[in-house]
């Protein structure tokens, strides 16, 4: 590997009428890390993957996957395309022998996360999934606070996750509306969120749940109503391997939602982080108070803030610090644990909630 890890992108694209999270996360976020060049751009059609190549600034332009995958200048693959093009795509590239960061949720099911990792650990390829939430400042500091004592022994939690429903798409989003398809309110909005609230208290090991569409009906940009049967609403309680009593608030609503915070209390103090947008977007704050002391603002120490000043904020600014931190990793010189491996639990655990809340029991959450 020469000295800067080589990308090529799937998915960044400057064609209109998807998400742009390659375009407007991804991009930038190459574009402020010095370690880091952006060598190529894939996208379906030759004179887009031209454009694109041009517009980021990129060397080399591909219209077929596999010609990126099996470039000799590549270092990384990542995939940044609708979900449910996640599963071939990551193993295509993996097939070609790349490391692999692939965008949150990892597959449309359980079942393609656990194929997708099982085949990154038989080939003993490095792998990154987008759960940026993990790399935040914010969530670091938390965590660290947490595990170091300071609200004492956690006795319970909650997380409210309350965002803008977006009740007209055009093409590029409304096949989200299927709940096959696997990005929803619960596996996206849900899945950050609660990967935010696990990376700094731990993991679930039962959950009770309801999850349910109460928006069952959305327009086309011309009107035409679609129906819907992705979750919209979603309730858990939960216990953590540490015993802690957890609930769970994620929804989206047509008005002023009440945005993203997690609140937790120990036998010595509490701790708040407050999200500005969603906490793996946005930049967050957290306040802390112990004893009968008021909670106060606890300002983010620099040592959590691993990438250059000027990188962008806002979608940006999370993923340059998740690639930052995964840097070592990729140079086989240390492990970068937001992985596949990971993105497997936060799936088991996302079955868990959808299996608890079709039967009306609590159930266990698969540690394995």
């Amino acid at each position: 590997m020469t000295d800067k890890i080589r990308v090529g992108i799937v998915g960044a694209t400057v064609t209109q009428g998807g998400s742009g999270w390659g375009q407007h996360a991804h991009v930038p976020a190459l574009k402020a890390l010095p370690g880091y060049e952006l060598k190529a751009v894939c996208t379906a059609h030759e004179d887009t993957a031209k454009a694109s190549a041009a517009a980021f600034g990129a060397e080399q332009a591909f219209h077929r996957f596999r010609d990126m995958a099996a470039h000799p200048e590549v270092d990384l693959i990542v995939v940044c395309v609708r979900v449910p093009g996640h599963r071939d795509l990551v193993m295509a590239g993996l097939e070609a022998g790349k490391a692999v960061l692939c965008e949150w949720p990892l597959g449309r099911t359980l079942a393609e996360a656990e194929e997708m990792a099982g085949l990154a650990g038989q080939r003993s390829l490095e792998t990154i999934v987008g759960l940026q939430a993990r790399s935040a400042p914010a969530i670091l500091y938390a965590r660290d606070l947490v595990q170091g004592g300071h609200v004492g022994q956690v006795l319970t939690a909650n997380l409210t996750c309350v965002v803008q429903a977006q009740l007209q798409r055009g093409p590029g989003r409304i096949w989200q509306g299927v709940r096959a398809n696997g990005a929803n309110v619960l596996t996206i909005t849900g899945g950050h969120a609660i990967d935010a609230l696990c990376a700094v208290l731990g993991e679930f090991v039962e959950v009770a749940a309801r999850v349910s569409t109460r928006i069952p009906e959305w327009r086309t940009l011309e009107g035409t109503p679609v129906p819907v049967d992705s979750p919209d609403s979603i309730n858990v309680i939960g216990r953590l391997a540490s015993g802690a009593e957890v609930s769970v608030n994620v929804a989206a609503v047509p008005s002023n939602p009440g945005g993203n915070r997690i609140e937790i209390y120990g036998r010595e103090g509490a701790l708040i982080i407050r999200a500005e947008g969603s906490f793996n977007t946005g930049g967050s704050e957290v306040y802390a108070g112990t004893g009968k002391a008021p909670v106060a603002v606890m300002p983010v120490p620099a040592k959590y803030k691993v990438v250059p000043d000027g990188t962008p904020s806002g979608p940006a600014y999370n993923v340059a610090q998740a690639y930052a931190r995964a840097a070592d990793a990729l140079r086989g010189r240390g492990s970068f644990d937001v992985d596949f491996n990971l993105a497997v639990r936060r799936h088991k655990l996302i079955d868990a909630i959808e299996r608890s809340s079709a039967t009306g029991r609590s159930v266990k959450v698969d540690q394995t």
